[in-house]
């Protein structure tokens, strides 16, 4: 199985833990960021891997190599320009659309700065069962912002400011943007986790520098199937901010999370 780990950022809110290194060699309790990822990954039978890379992209390169790609084939697709997650994943696609790819394998998309303990095995499957283009991992809890999702769990809008509220309401509220209307919406926190099908290197019309998150909306409004996979009762975490960090170092001495 494949997966992409997000890794180009240039960890700005991670400072001063990033100003000698990118933000996936972060540590965490004695593990940088990519390898807790990494490591979670291949638990749940991922073998190819590959790691987008922009600020200090060699010390990755030079980090896996040491580490004899801890096991797993992982390429790098470094970006002379950060090109975000969608055109990040685009530049990806001949990973996932090779010689040997399986146009209905999914594989898994996940951001290197968030922890959790969702079930990566059974969203795949999930995905599967809906025949989705796009599933992605989702939690009841509070955002500064939240994707809308309609009384079957499929992606309608997203709410285009920072309330807090994350209550099902009829039509989404005044300033969320939707691509069609439903009866009922309700905002969910995304989780940086996706299961996607390569068929969707074929229907995203975005170039260049682009938010997957946008690509979604486009395809969602054109009647393709994205959908919510569940994850309120899984632990989750977003280390993307310095003060997050030492956070999820006490969830690990704690118990809360194992890696």
């Amino acid at each position: 199985m494949k997966a992409m780990v997000l890794a180009a950022g240039l960890g700005t809110r991670l400072r001063p833990l990033t100003d000698d290194r990118p933000k996936a060699l972060v540590m965490v309790a004695g593990r940088t960021l990519l390898e807790i990822v990494l490591l979670r990954l291949r638990s749940f039978g991922v073998d190819e891997v590959i790691v987008n890379a922009h600020y200090r992209g060699n010390m990755i390169e030079e980090f896996l190599e040491a580490r004899e790609n801890f096991g797993m084939h992982i390429k790098l697709s470094p970006e002379e320009t950060l090109l975000d997650t969608g055109g990040g994943l685009r530049k990806a696609s001949h990973f996932f659309l090779g010689p040997g790819s399986s146009i209905d394998e999914p594989f898994i998309l996940h951001n290197v700065d968030v922890l959790s303990t969702i079930d990566l095995g059974g969203m795949v499957q999930f995905h599967r069962e809906q025949g989705a283009l796009a599933t992605l991992a989702v939690q009841h809890r509070t955002s500064s912002r939240y994707l809308l999702f309609d009384e079957k769990g499929e992606f309608c809008g997203r709410r285009s400011d920072q309330r807090s509220s994350a209550e099902a309401s009829s039509n989404g509220t005044p300033g969320d943007q939707m691509v069609r209307l439903t009866e009922r919406t309700e905002p969910l926190a995304f989780t940086g986790i996706h299961v996607l099908s390569p068929r969707i290197f074929d229907k995203m019309s975005g170039q260049g520098v682009f938010s997957v998150i946008d690509a979604y909306l486009q395809l969602a409004s054109q009647g393709e199937k994205v959908v919510a996979f569940r994850a309120d009762d899984c632990y989750w975490r977003d280390v993307g901010r310095a003060e997050n960090v030492a956070a999820a170092e006490q969830d690990v001495a704690s118990g809360l999370l194992a890696i």
